[in-house]
């Protein structure tokens, strides 16, 4: 037996008596039920709808009760086939017993030898006109299990609640052979659900049950299967005598004399009211919940966006390209000025052949986009402000374009709008305009996306352009608290500073070139802990300290140490690592030959390249960091030729160290890069090699690099 298609629902149950409704807890009544006609004086099956000939398919109609029966293989929950007990098939025809009998039937499969649980109840129409008094109609309801029956036969002793349950099953029989086919039986149940007593239905069309809001497509389709004297079966919404709408689940099946004409029209009704009801509830629930869903993953994915972008300009166009496709045929974000110019434009379309025509959009001046009334109010609008699409206006549309950009715009589609404001903390930054080419494309939901998307949107715009902001500010200071490169005799110097791409805050790494009273030159690379103002200015206050120290002549050992003793008797910095070096020239020869002393206080290695293109490594002189623990008086200190020819090379761990890779890793392929510049290359363009080969685009850390060069 199939069971796929419309079915009776428990709510044709509602109106019994609660002990008829409790016998049948586990009928399926999403599921259709098989139907016989059966002339009870023969004892014979002269009907069987779609389901009942599945269950029986090798048998043509007219067939005795038993030989329906045995070739259904209907048997009782004891397994002893129905008849061979108290009651027979023509005993159910009867109406005996009045409740019904649970039986099974066999599965027509070769792979299955499973059955179909089935409750039978007999339904006399000894109140119908004739000829069809001696007729009865047997219904075989499925069931969901077949220890379900069990159950129901044990549960089912009250007499009266056996016989509220047959009586609460609603049936029509009509004649197709009279004039509009109209109705000559119904039974109790159709006169309660429906509210029309026997007498105001019969001689009718059952058309009187349609009303306002009943379907004309399903009515047609009703009206076809009939006439090709086919079983329909769908749900209607019908009207009772009171006016109230219901939903009528309707199985018609035709009923065939011995020569295949068709006799009468069987209908089986159930108001399923409460069931459409609940599904129309969930289906709501559920696309509630799924536009939310598409919303927040929207809102994600713009979000996610805008935090790749760190360029303002980069930010406005993802915002545009990402929310546009999800909502509209096409659209724009537009942001201004303090002042309410457009700073910038950018137009998405989901057809890619008007890319050109939002070009041009893009391109020429539209300053009339701010003195429209939809954009000029969101633009100015305040918190409470609600966003409604509208009806674009194109006549005035001329007024305000050129005849190109009217060209391009209607291109794009002119359908309806909706601007929704784009909310940064302070004011309005912009807006986003979606445009569908259809008059009405803007439902309630996507209205409520774009405002949420607005709010969104803005804040995460305004974070980006006060990133740009606070980061500008930074690197200036930055670069304010670092020294120009003094022009040095006979020295080639270029140094540079290289912030983290991702962040805005001041840095504490530094450098310092200073030509000495006595002649020499001190060098120096630090680096204090953290990202930061207070960084920054212990940065400022090392710079200083060790400028006093080294101005003295003292030498690169006494410097350091100074340094140490200063910054932990006045709690300048946390933690720093310095490296201080002394370049003089030697008393010996005229070579060009210097002389380097250094100390490091925790630091990297320098790198001094000699004339014959060995990378040597200054790793002598080490110490703790500056602020750990005392260096001692002197700090470690070591000397190192620098003849002519030669390049010196310091730096901040920045330059070295990764997330991926080790400090030891970076040095040694630093040291393989400075090795591979050319020899005659000049300090800035060693400077500008290693930036290039050893800085990456998402920099973690920020860059310290000096570069010394005897010709």
């Amino acid at each position: 037996m199939q069971l796929d298609d419309h079915a009776l629902s428990a709510s044709a149950l509602r109106t019994a008596d609660p002990r008829a409704v409790s016998v049948l807890p586990s009928v399926v009544h999403d599921k259709p039920a098989a139907t016989l006609l059966v002339d009870v004086e023969r004892g014979t099956v002269v009907f069987a709808n779609h389901l009942a000939t599945e269950l029986a398919p090798g048998l043509h109609l007219p067939v005795s009760l038993e030989d329906w029966s045995r070739e259904a293989g209907l048997v009782t929950p004891d397994s002893a086939p129905l008849g061979a007990g108290d009651f027979s098939l023509a005993d159910l025809a009867a109406g005996r017993p009045a409740r019904g009998l649970a039986v099974t039937a066999a599965r027509r499969s070769d792979t299955s030898a499973a059955r179909e649980a089935l409750w039978v109840v007999g339904v006399p129409l000894t109140d119908a006109p004739a000829p069809l008094t001696r007729q009865s109609l047997v219904i075989l309801l499925p069931v969901r299990e077949e220890e379900t029956l069990r159950a129901l036969q044990e549960r089912a002793g009250d007499l009266h609640a056996r016989a509220a349950m047959a009586s609460e099953l609603s049936f029509t029989i009509s004649d197709p052979h009279a004039e509009d086919d109209p109705l000559v039986w119904v039974n109790p149940a159709f006169e309660r659900v429906t509210g029309y007593s026997a007498e105001d239905s019969v001689g009718r069309n059952c058309r009187f049950l349609q009303g306002p809001d009943t379907d004309r497509a399903t009515i047609d389709r009703l009206r076809d299967a009939l006439r090709r004297g086919e079983t329909f079966a769908e749900t209607i919404l019908n009207y009772r005598k009171d006016g109230t709408p219901f939903w009528n689940q309707v199985v018609i099946s035709p009923v065939l004399d011995a020569d295949g004409v068709i006799t009468h029209h069987v209908g089986i009704q159930a108001d399923v009211t409460e069931r459409v009801e609940l599904e129309r509830a969930r289906d709501e629930a559920l696309d509630e919940a799924r536009v939310t869903s598409e919303r927040l993953q929207l809102l994600a994915e713009v979000v996610d966006a805008l935090a790749h972008h760190l360029d303002y300009g980069d930010a406005v166009d993802a915002l545009a390209d990402v929310a546009v496709p999800a909502l509209a045929t096409w659209g724009f974000v537009t942001v201004t000025t303090d002042a309410g110019r457009i700073e910038r434009i950018h137009i998405a379309t989901t057809h890619p052949e008007s890319s050109a025509a939002a070009r041009i959009l893009e391109t020429e001046d539209i300053s009339w986009l701010t003195r429209s009334p939809s954009v000029a109010a969101a633009l100015s609008s305040e918190s409470g402000y609600v966003a409604a699409p509208f009806t674009v206006d194109v006549a005035n549309l001329p007024e305000r374009t050129t005849p190109r950009q009217l060209d391009a715009l209607q291109e794009l589609g002119l359908g309806s709008a909706l601007v929704v404001p784009l909310r940064a903390r302070d004011r309005v930054i912009g807006v986003l305009c979606l445009v569908h080419e259809s008059v009405d494309g803007f439902p309630r939901a996507v209205v409520d996306t774009a405002a949420h998307l607005g709010q969104r949107a803005g804040l995460a715009l305004d974070n980006v352009r006060l990133y740009l902001r606070e980061r500008e500010a930074a690197l200036t200071l930055q670069h304010s608290l670092l020294p120009e490169i003094p022009e040095v005799e006979g020295l080639d110097i270029a140094a540079s500073y290289v912030p983290a791409v991702h962040r805005a805050q001041v840095g504490g790494d530094w450098f310092d070139v200073l030509p000495l009273p006595d002649g020499a030159l001190g060098l120096a690379v630090g680096d204090v802990v953290g990202h930061d103002l207070r960084a920054a200015a212990s940065m400022g206050q090392l710079r200083s300290v060790l400028r006093s120290y080294a101005w003295s002549g003292e030498h690169a050992g006494r410097v350091v140490a100074h340094l140490d003793e200063l910054v932990r008797g006045l709690g300048m910095a946390d933690i720093s690592t310095c490296v201080y070096l002394r370049l003089e020239v030697t008393d010996e020869g005229t070579d060009g030959t210097h002389r380097l002393t250094y100390s490091r206080a925790g630091h990297p290695t320098p790198l001094l390249r000699l004339p014959d293109g060995e990378v040597v490594a200054l790793s002598g002189a080490l110490s703790t960091p500056i602020g750990v623990t005392t260096l001692g008086e002197p700090a470690p200190q070591a000397e190192q030729p620098m003849p002519r020819g030669s390049v010196l090379v310091v730096y901040s761990d920045g330059l070295v160290e990764r997330r991926d890779r080790s400090l030891r890793e970076g040095i040694a392929e630093l040291t393989r890069t400075f090795a591979e510049v050319p020899a005659g290359a000049t300090a800035g363009e060693i400077r500008d090699e290693l930036v290039e080969r050893l800085v990456s685009e998402r920099q973690e850390d920020d860059v310290c690099l000096l570069v010394v060069r005897i010709p």
